[in-house]
C-alpha cells in the first residue's frame, strides 16, 4: 500500500520518462495510433464514426478505421497472408495470391493449422518454419502465429517436446516476437494476444525433456536454457545476455538458485527458464500498459519443492524519477503484480529482485513505474505525522470533554464546539483505519480486509470534510443571517446529516456500484480504485468542491473583520492585520484548506518539494487542530485554568479535612 494515497488525494498519475531503446517503441506506437493517419475511408468523416475497408485483393481480412477531428486513423488490421492452405513449405507461394473464401477464413480461425502440422511433420514441427519466417509481420499474420502456437501448445498428442521441437517453436515465436512488429500488435483486434502468447510458450517449455547435457537455444527475441538439478548440487546460474533493439547493446538476466533452495529438491528435476527482451514492450503495447518494462521478461518453470528464486535484471535505461518494481505476470489478470517479488538490491545499472513462482506467477520482470513518486522523507513526514496527529487529537478530544460544560453555555458555543469535537473525532478514526489499511498487504491477501479498511477510511475522511463543510455553513449562517432563526434542535440535526449522513451515502454507493465486479480496491493497495472505475472520484470530488466552498467561507471572514475605521491609526490597522491572520491560522486547519494544496501536486508532479509540504500540512492536521482549535481558544484555556484550580482546590480541601480526622481522634468507651 502506498503511503501517499490519503494524503495526496489528488495526484493520480506521474508523467513518463521518455524511452530511448526498446520499450520507447511501446509507447511511440501507442501515441502514433492516435498522432498519425493510417488511411483512409470512402464515408464521410464525423467524429468517433467508425468505417471498415476491405483488405488488398486475394487477401483475407479486413482494416477498421474511426474518425477523429476529422481524419481517418486505423485501429484493426486483420489482413493477413497466411492461411492453412499456403503455410506450409509445400506451398511455396505463400507471397502469391491465396484464395479469400469464407471456409479459409474459418480454418484460419480453428485448430486446422495445428492438425495439419501434427500429421506432416510432428518430429520437429519444421514444416512450416520457412514459410513463416518468409510472411511479412502484418498484424493479421500475427495473430495467426499466436493462435498456431496457442493449438500446438495445447495439443494433447504432444507430450513429450524435446530439443528440436523447441527449437522449431522458437523460431516461430521469434519471428512475431522481432522489435520490427511491437508497432502492428496495437492493430490486432484480440488485444489478450501478447498474453495468449506468453502462456503458450511457458507451457510448451514445460513438456521440454531435458536429458543429462543442458539445452540451450537461443534466439535474437526469444532464448531457452534448461538444466537437471538435484540436492546435491550447489546451485544454479543461467544467464542471458540479449540484444535489446538493432544496436549493439546487450541486456543481462540471470536466474539464481541459491544451494539451501536446491537441497530442498529429493530427486534429479527439471529447471527451464526463458528470456524475452521485447515481449514486455509488447504486452505495454497491446494492453495499453501505464507501467514500462525495464529489463528482461524471465519465465521460469521449476520443481514443486522451489518456493524462491533469485532474479537479477540489467536495467535497459536509468530509472531516475520513477519508481523500479519487481513483478511477476498474473496470468489470470494479464497484468504486472508487485506482489509477486520483492526488491533485494538495487542501483543505478540492476535490480535483484527475489520472486516465489506458483500457477499465477511463471514470468518475472522489473518495472519504471512513474505512478508514484517514492521518497524516505516522505513516509518518514506521514507516519510521524500521523502519530503526533492520533496523540494530538486524544488529547483535544480529553480538553473538550473537561471542559465542555464551561465552554457550551451559549448557543453558538455549543454548536462551534459540536463541530470541532467532530471534527477531531473522524479525523481520529479515519487515521487508526489509514494506518489498519496500511498494515495489510494487499487485497490479494486479505480482500475482505481490505474492502472494510477502504471503507471505513473512506467514510470518515469524507465526514472530517463534511464536518468542516458544517462548520463553514454555520460561519456563514452567522455572518449572513441572524442566528437564532432556527431552534437549536434543527441546527444540531442539521449539522449530524451533513457530517455523518452525507458521507454514508457517498460510501455505501460507492462500494455497492464497485465491489461486485471486483473494482473497488486498487490491485496493489487497500484504497479505492482508479484505473478502472474511476471509484477513487467519490473522495477527490467532494473533498475539491468542500475545499473551495470553505476557501470561500475564510474569504468572507477575511472581508468582514478587515474593515478598518475611518480615521483609524496605524495601531488599529496592524491590530486588524493580526486579527485576519489569527482567522486564517485557525480557519485554515479546522475547514481543511491544507488539502487544497494537493494542486500544487498536479501542477507539478514531479516536485519532491510540493510533496513534502502537502504531507507535512496534512500528516500534522490533528496537531494543528489541537494547537488553533483548542489551545490558542482564550475561553477554552481559561475553562481549563478554573478547571485545574478547583481541582486543586479540591484536593486541598480533602487534605485539610483529612488532617482536621487526625488531630481530634474519637476516644473509644474506657
Amino acid at each position: 500500500m502506498t503511503h501517499m494515497f490519503l494524503l495526496c488525494c489528488l495526484v493520480f498519475l506521474l508523467p513518463t520518462e521518455s524511452c530511448r531503446t526498446l520499450c520507447q517503441a511501446a509507447r511511440q506506437s501507442k501515441e502514433e495510433v492516435s498522432a498519425r493517419t493510417h488511411g483512409t475511408c470512402n464515408g464521410v468523416c464525423v467524429n468517433n464514426s467508425n468505417c471498415t475497408q476491405p483488405c488488398p485483393p486475394d487477401t483475407p481480412g479486413n482494416v477498421g478505421f474511426v474518425c477523429r477531428q476529422k481524419k481517418w486513423y486505423k485501429i484493426t488490421d486483420t489482413c493477413r497472408t497466411l492461411t492453412a492452405f499456403n503455410i506450409f513449405e509445400e506451398d511455396s507461394a505463400i507471397m502469391g495470391a491465396a484464395p479469400t473464401s469464407t471456409k479459409i477464413y474459418e480454418d484460419v480461425k480453428s485448430e486446422a493449422i495445428a492438425d495439419m502440422l501434427l500429421q506432416r511433420c510432428p518430429k520437429d514441427l519444421s514444416c512450416v518454419i520457412t514459410n513463416i519466417r518468409r510472411s511479412p509481420r502484418i498484424p493479421g499474420n500475427i495473430a495467426v502465429i499466436v493462435q498456431l502456437l496457442h493449438n500446438i501448445s495445447a495439443a494433447e498428442l504432444i507430450t513429450n517436446v524435446d530439443k528440436t521441437k523447441m527449437q522449431s517453436y522458437s523460431i516461430m515465436a521469434n519471428h512475431i516476437l522481432d522489435s520490427k512488429s511491437i508497432s502492428n500488435w496495437t492493430f490486432i483486434p484480440e488485444k489478450n494476444s501478447s498474453c495468449v502468447l506468453l502462456h503458450s510458450v511457458n507451457t510448451f517449455a514445460r513438456r521440454l525433456l531435458i536429458n543429462k547435457h543442458p539445452i540451450d537455444i537461443p534466439d535474437a527475441f526469444i532464448h531457452t536454457m534448461g538444466t537437471i538439478i538435484s540436492g546435491d548440487n550447489n546451485g544454479r546460474n543461467l544467464t542471458f545476455s540479449m540484444r535489446v533493439n538493432d544496436t549493439r547493446n546487450n541486456v543481462t538476466g540471470r536466474v539464481l538458485i541459491s544451494r539451501d533452495e536446491v537441497q530442498k529438491v529429493r530427486s534429479p528435476s527439471q529447471l527451464v527458464s526463458i528470456a524475452f527482451p521485447t515481449l514486455g514492450a509488447i504486452l505495454e503495447a497491446s494492453l495499453l500498459e501505464k507501467n514500462t518494462v525495464n529489463g528482461l521478461v524471465l519465465s521460469v518453470i521449476l520443481p514443486q519443492e522451489l518456493k524462491r528464486i533469485s532474479l537479477v535484471f540489467e536495467k535497459i535505461r536509468n530509472s531516475e524519477g520513477g519508481q523500479t518494481q519487481c513483478v511477476g505476470w498474473h496470468s489470470f489478470e494479464s497484468r504486472w503484480d508487485q506482489h509477486a517479488c520483492e526488491m533485494i538490491q538495487e542501483n543505478s545499472q540492476q535490480a535483484v529482485c527475489k520472486c516465489r513462482p506458483s500457477k499465477l506467477f511463471t514470468s518475472f520482470s522489473i518495472l519504471m513505474s512513474p505512478h508514484t513518486l517514492e521518497s524516505p522523507i516522505l513516509i518518514y513526514i506521514t507516519y510521524i505525522g500521523l502519530g503526533v496527529s492520533i496523540c494530538s487529537l486524544i488529547l483535544c478530544l480529553s480538553i473538550e470533554a473537561l471542559v465542555w460544560s464551561r465552554v457550551t453555555k451559549t448557543e453558538i458555543s455549543y454548536l462551534r464546539h459540536l463541530c470541532i469535537a467532530n471534527v477531531a473525532a473522524t479525523l481520529l478514526m479515519a487515521d487508526v483505519w489509514f494506518i489498519v489499511a496500511s498494515f495489510l498487504s494487499g487485497p490479494k491477501a486479505h480482500h475482505d480486509g481490505c474492502v472494510a479498511a477502504t471503507f471505513f477510511v473512506h467514510f470518515f475522511y469524507l465526514s472530517v470534510f463534511f464536518w468542516m463543510l458544517a462548520k463553514a455553513l454555520l460561519i456563514l449562517y452567522g455572518i449572513l443571517i441572524v442566528f437564532h432563526t432556527l431552534p437549536k434542535s434543527v441546527l444540531v440535526a442539521s449539522l449530524f446529516s451533513v457530517g455523518y449522513g452525507c458521507p454514508l451515502v457517498i460510501a455505501v454507493i460507492t462500494v455497492a456500484a464497485t465491489e461486485p465486479g471486483k473494482g473497488y480496491l486498487r490491485p496493489e493497495a487497500c484504497w479505492l480504485n482508479w484505473d478502472r472505475t474511476k471509484a477513487l472520484l467519490a473522495f477527490v470530488v467532494p473533498a475539491v468542491v468542500i475545499v473551495a466552498v470553505n476557501l470561500i467561507t475564510v474569504t468572507l471572514v477575511i472581508v468582514k473583520t478587515q474593515r478598518p475605521a475611518i480615521g483609524s491609526s496605524m495601531f488599529q490597522e496592524v491590530r486588524a492585520i493580526v486579527r485576519i491572520s489569527k482567522n486564517i491560522a485557525i480557519l485554515t486547519p479546522l475547514l481543511g484548506l491544507t488539502w487544497g494544496f494537493g494542486i500544487a501536486t498536479v501542477i507539478d508532479d514531479t516536485s519532491l518539494v510540493f510533496h513534502i509540504l502537502f504531507s507535512l500540512l496534512n500528516a500534522f492536521q490533528g496537531f494543528f487542530i489541537l494547537v488553533f482549535g483548542t489551545i490558542l481558544d482564550p475561553k477554552i484555556r481559561e475553562a481549563l485554568k478554573d478547571r485545574i484550580t478547583s481541582a486543586k482546590w479540591i484536593s486541598r480541601a480533602s487534605e485539610n479535612l483529612s488532617s482536621d480526622y487526625s488531630c481530634h481522634p474519637t476516644k473509644g468507651p474506657s
